[in-house]
């Protein structure tokens, strides 16, 4: 190792325990709004009963679907094109990448609301609401507004206010659980509680957006902000960013719900279920992990900016050892104990499903140990590869799930869900490994350093 990468990857060690201290106030806040979710889930459906709660949980995930597909994941922009002038103390062209990522979540606002409105009153019958609950689904599309909250969070990340991040995670259960005991308590019909959970996702979205707007004002960034200006010029490669990190993204979500849904159809609804509730069980023991992801990302672009891409491999092969290791002690445990597991919380019925629950929990080891791969390739400026890599893995596996799943059964498909994540994790690295061997060290740019800002946690 040369003497200027030695140096490069001096630090990395205060990096990682920052990486795995934010991720741990992340996790505080998303058990806090597990325990809570728990809470108002129960006192909705003691008040509704099994039809007019799914109705509500129907709605609601509609929004959130659409929240996800549209929202261009602007987060990602403002670290990877605004940590640099950030550093640098270049205040109008981090103004100009602020204003582009606010403009794209207006549009991509506005587009969600009226997919979301046209949706909930065209097809109310086949989304699992009837046309007399259809208005207040249709009201409650409005809350998608307060779901694109992606520009709030990017700045909090690039600022490392994760305290508050962890904190609304937290609020928004903490307010629909209050929303829910007052509708419990005025004897409110299903509309009651649509308003209950939309009060929490407005409230928690004023107090994620209130931060990262006092943190801009504190820091004089918003001084002489206009939202007249340039969007994309000197931004180069922006706008293809911004689709890669959206289509990558909305892959993500699309997959899990077109699997089930194939699964359902070819071998029956108790089998979907089998299915779904691997998935849910391996989705809650990777979460941990997985939240070290947007952790990571703020880290890297810092490196990135700061010309250290030696610091940037060292810290991604840390996270995901670290990540890793804890996978494998989920697997062993889920390979152990999860039929008594699935006995225990869901009743007898649902024990066969432990054995694809066990193949679902060793793809999400494999997704933990490949974890930084993509935050990599994003930071390295290579969206497109990821989504390549996301889009070719995808259709194979849904290429091949139907026969996997005749011939097989579910462990056909746990076992090729395990050769989606394989192959996914392998690609992006070859897209790194080639991206690494395309800059050499002696051409890489050697841009001011970053130093940590006054007031930062």
């Amino acid at each position: 190792m040369s003497a200027s990468q030695a140096e490069q990857i001096a630090g990395v060690r205060p990096i990682l325990r920052r990486v795995i201290g934010n991720a741990g106030l992340l996790l505080g806040g998303r058990t806090v709004n597990a325990v809570l979710g728990l809470a108002y889930m129960a006192i909705a459906a003691r008040a509704l009963g099994a039809a007019e709660l799914g109705a509500l949980v129907l709605i609601q995930a509609f929004a959130q679907f659409l929240g996800e597909v549209v929202k261009f994941q602007s987060w990602q922009t403002i670290l990877h094109y605004g940590a640099r002038p950030l550093a640098e103390g270049r205040k109008a062209d981090f103004q100009q990448v602020l204003r582009f990522t606010l403009i794209l979540d207006l549009a991509s606002t506005a587009i969600g609301i009226a997919v979301g409105i046209a949706g909930s009153l065209l097809f109310a019958g086949r989304l699992g609401w009837t046309t007399h609950q259809a208005p207040a689904a249709a009201l409650f599309m409005f809350t998608i507004a307060f779901m694109v909250s992606a520009t709030p969070l990017g700045l909090l990340r690039l600022f490392d206010r994760f305290d508050v991040m962890a904190r609304q995670a937290a609020l928004i259960a903490f307010l629909r659980l209050v929303g829910s005991g007052v509708a419990l308590a005025l004897h409110a019909p299903m509309q009651g509680f649509l308003l209950a959970w939309a009060a929490g996702t407005v409230g928690s979205w004023l107090y994620l957006a209130g931060g990262a707007f006092g943190e801009l004002r504190r820091r004089g960034l918003l001084e002489g902000f206009s939202w007249r200006g340039p969007l994309a010029s000197g931004l180069p490669g922006v706008w293809r960013f911004a689709w890669n990190t959206n289509l990558s993204a909305t892959l993500d979500v699309a997959f899990t719900h077109v699997a089930t849904l194939m699964v359902g159809g070819l071998v029956g609804p108790s089998q979907a279920a089998f299915w779904r509730v691997g998935r849910q069980v391996a989705d809650a023991m990777a979460k941990p992990a997985k939240l070290l992801t947007p952790a990571l990302y703020p880290e890297l672009a810092r490196l990135r900016a700061d010309g250290r891409d030696h610091a940037m491999w060292r810290l991604a092969r840390n996270v995901g050892l670290l990540a890793g290791g804890v996978g494998l002690v989920l697997l062993a445990a889920s390979a152990v104990i999860g039929p008594w597991l699935l006995t225990l919380t869901l009743g007898k019925a649902f024990a066969p499903a432990a054995a694809v629950m066990t193949w679902q929990v060793a793809a999400a080891v494999i997704g933990i140990f490949a974890l930084p791969l993509e935050p990599m390739l994003i930071s390295l400026g290579k969206p497109g590869a990821a989504v390549r890599v996301r889009l070719g893995v995808s259709a194979a596996f849904l290429g091949v799930l139907a026969f996997l799943v005749t011939r097989f059964g579910l462990i056909g498909a746990g076992a090729g869900l395990v050769g989606a994540a394989s192959a996914l994790a392998l690609g992006m690295l070859w897209f790194i490994l080639r991206e690494n061997g395309n800059r050499p060290a002696a051409t890489l740019p050697a841009p001011a350093p970053i130093e940590r800002l006054e007031g930062e946690v």
